[in-house]
This record gives structure tokens, C-alpha cells and sequence, in this order.
């Protein structure tokens, strides 16, 4: 009825969409700081942001626009937050776009991320402006730009033809390594078509891919100010199918988590943590949440220590309804606890020991009370992750 193929073209080879990154002196080296993503016509625009209470100036930026507006212009800057900086920072950004002369924009948007509590250098993120081409389609340079502690740009681009022969185009950007909770967006990202889709078709699509992905991954368990992702949809291609538009969004927002996931700020292992017979399906999400939240259980895959009571006791702390002589857990395929299976021998070891070696393996802790389960997904916390963290302003 309708194929889904990856592109390599970036938010430029979507259908009226331009895009740029450039340097102006906020971040050393050749990557840019600040970027643009700008479309010919007006689009509809659908936002996810985070669920922490001190959000950063930029949102409350967002949320002072009437409800569903139209928007064709947004900037995003790296190396500061722009949060905790009160109504000073929202003048702030009132003042670039202001400055914002070379083109005309129709409630424009602003997204940053980087450092808390500093009020934006007005002039220095303005000066973009003479140095962006507005014209330009270089959405590696923009996805570059939008980095902090990244180690690699994360970006991913589909187009899906349709039974008619007739297309539409989707693709996204994202950041994220540290501050990663699933607690709804947990980075920056967004997400760019030309498909004809209704504005409340983008909204609920929109959350339903946030909650199958980004809202299952977690490297810290900490919550940002600033977490965001954005869906702008300009209509050009003419072209819709509902079905179809929600399987490339779900499939480009999980790649994405994924890519988040195995950046997480000095990891070196992707996990999965999935909870199944649990009495309901809070119980199954919130210790599936906590597995994967844990530094304890965290600091045991970074030094691969098959280590089953930091599992099991993360499971009884989280508050859920849970019994010892049910529970089973494995790796993998490998059984390492049961009510018959107290205490690893060392075959057993050996062979867990083995598994947490790997890149990336599954955790399946059954609770032997009910029908539902609940996947999230989480990586190791390694010497790495202090340092970087420890370092973070300097």
C-alpha cells in the first residue's frame, strides 16, 4: 500500500525547507553554534516540552503564541540554555528576532540549549544573521550546530511513496547525550515535512511516537529545562496517508532515541529493560523506569558485573507490587535468578559475564502477577560521565 525509504538529503531535500549552521564565537573549533531552519510557506507547528517546572525562556517564548499558530522560521543556538534567566530572557529573544532584518518571518521560534542561569549575548547570536545563507540547504552543517556534549550529529530522513506513485518527505535532527529521562522529549529534536497532514493529526502522532521512544530512553535520569521536540509540517507535496505518515514518524523517532542512546555521555553499552507480568501496567512502567534510571544498576553494566541483586532490589525499591519467589531474570536468554535459582554457579557467571560484554544485550525481569510489561531503554554510567559532567562549563 505504501513504501518507506531512508533519503540522505536532510531537512534540505524536504520539500520548501532551507537550513544552515554557522559559528559566531559561542563554541571553539569548526562546528557551528547557531543554526536555522526556515520554510517558504507558512507551517503548522506541534510541540512536546519538558516536564521539568523551571522551563527555560524559549518555551515560555513558544507558549505566549496564540494556540495552534502558524510559524516559518525557527533559531537554535548551542552553549546556553537561555534558562532560569526570567522575563530578561524572553526579552532577549524578543531582541534578536528584532534584529532580524535580512528576511521576513511570521512568529518565529527560538530553541537553545547549553549552559543554565546565563542571559543570551544578544549581538553575538544576531550576528548569525549576516552570516547565514537563507537559502541554503546544508543540514549537516545545521544538525552540527545544535550539538554540546554530542559525539556525533544525529539525524535521520524518509520518504514515503504512496499506492498512487505520489510521495511526501520527513526528516529530523536531534541532540542529545546527558540530561536523558524519559520524562517527555529529553533533548532537542525536530522534525520537518512537506506532507499534507492535519494539524490535529500532528498531534497526536507526535506524542504517540514521543512516548514509544523518546520518552523510553534515560542516561542520567536527569530532566532538562529546555527538552523539546518540534513537528513542522508546510503541506507543500499535496500528499498525505495517515497510516503510513505514523510509521515513519515512529521509525525516525526511535532511530533517533536509539542514537541518543548510544552517545549517552561516556557509555559504552546500549541495555534494555523490559518488565513484563506485572499487576498493571504503572507497576510494569515505573520499574522499568527505575532499571534504567539506576546508577547502581548502571555502574554494574560499565563494569560488566553480572551482579542480579542490584536488579532485584532496584524492582522492590521502585514501590511496585513485586514477590521474590516470582520474580525471574534474565539476560539475554539467560536465566541468572529464580526462586529455584538463588545463587549463580559459575557456568552461570561465566556465561552472564559474557553477555555484558557486548554492546548491547536485554534484561527481562518477569514478575510472575500479570499480563502487562513495559520496555525502556538505558546504557551504562561510566568514569567518562563525571569527568564530562564535572567539566561541563569549562
Amino acid at each position: 500500500m505504501f513504501k518507506i525509504f531512508p533519503i540522505k538529503s536532510g531537512i534540505g531535500g524536504v520539500q520548501g525547507f532551507f537550513c544552515d549552521g554557522v559559528n559566531v564565537g559561542m563554541r571553539d573549533g569548526v562546528d557551528g553554534d547557531v543554526a536555522f531552519i526556515r520554510s517558504s510557506s507558512l507551517c503548522d507547528v506541534s510541540a512536546l516540552f519538558t516536564t521539568n517546572k523551571f522551563q527555560a525562556a524559549p518555551l515560555q517564548h513558544y507558549n505566549q503564541y496564540a494556540k495552534d499558530f502558524q510559524t516559518d522560521f525557527l533559531l537554535i543556538n548551542a552553549k546556553n540554555a537561555n534558562a532560569m534567566t526570567g522575563t530578561k530572557g524572553i526579552k532577549d529573544i524578543n531582541m534578536i528576532f528584532n534584529n532580524l532584518t535580512q528576511i521576513k518571518t511570521t512568529n518565529p521560534i527560538m530553541s537553545s540549549t547549553g549552559v543554565i542561569g546565563y542571559r543570551l549575548n544578544v549581538d553575538k547570536v544576531s550576528s548569525a544573521f549576516d552570516k547565514f545563507d537563507f537559502d541554503a540547504k546544508n543540514s549537516n552543517k545545521c544538525a552540527r550546530s545544535i550539538m554540546t556534549t554530542d559525539k556525533f550529529q544525529k539525524d535521520m530522513s524518509v520518504e514515503v511513496e504512496l499506492e498512487d506513485g505520489k510521495s511526501f518527505k520527513i526528516s529530523a535532527i536531534c541532540k542529545g547525550a546527558g540530561m536523558i529521562n524519559p520524562a517527555m522529549a529529553t533533548m532537542l529534536c525536530f522534525i520537518v515535512t512537506d506532507a499534507d497532514i492535519p494539524k490535529s493529526d500532528m498531534d497526536e502522532l507526535l506524542l504517540d511516537a514521543t512516548e514509544s521512544s523518546f520518552n523510553r530512553i534515560s542516561v542520567d535520569g536527569d530532566t532538562s529545562t529546555n527538552d523539546t521536540i518540534m513537528l513542522l509540517a508546510n503541506k507543500q507535496s499535496g500528499n498525505y496517508h495517515k497510516e503510513a505518515f505514523k510509521i515513519a514518524l515512529k521509525e525516525i523517532t526511535f532511530n533517533l532515541a536509539m542514537m541518543i542512546i548510544k552517545d549517552g555521555e561516556g557509555s559504552t553499552k546500549v541495555v534494555s529493560f523490559e518488565v513484563k507480568g506485572a499487576k498493571s501496567q504503572e507497576d510494569a512502567i515505573k520499574a522499568s523506569r527505575a532499571l534504567s534510571n539506576s546508577l547502581l544498576v548502571k555502574t554494574a553494566l560499565f563494569g560488566e558485573d553480572p551482579n542480579w541483586g542490584r536488579i532485584a532490589s532496584t524492582i522492590g525499591a521502585s514501590g511496585i507490587d513485586c514477590d521474590d519467589s516470582l520474580l525471574t531474570i534474565h539476560y539475554d536468554n539467560l536465566l541468572i535468578y529464580s526462586d529455584e535459582c538463588r545463587e549463580l554457579g559459575k557456568e552461570a557467571e561465566d556465561k552472564a559475564y559474557k553477555i555484558m560484554k557486548q554492546d548491547s544485550f536485554k534484561v527481562i525481569c518477569d514478575l510472575g502477577l500479570g499480563d502487562y510489561s513495559y520496555l525502556n531503554y538505558g546504557c551504562d554510567l561510566s568514569y567518562e560521565y563525571v569527568k564530562i559532567n564535572a567539566e561541563y562549563r569549562t
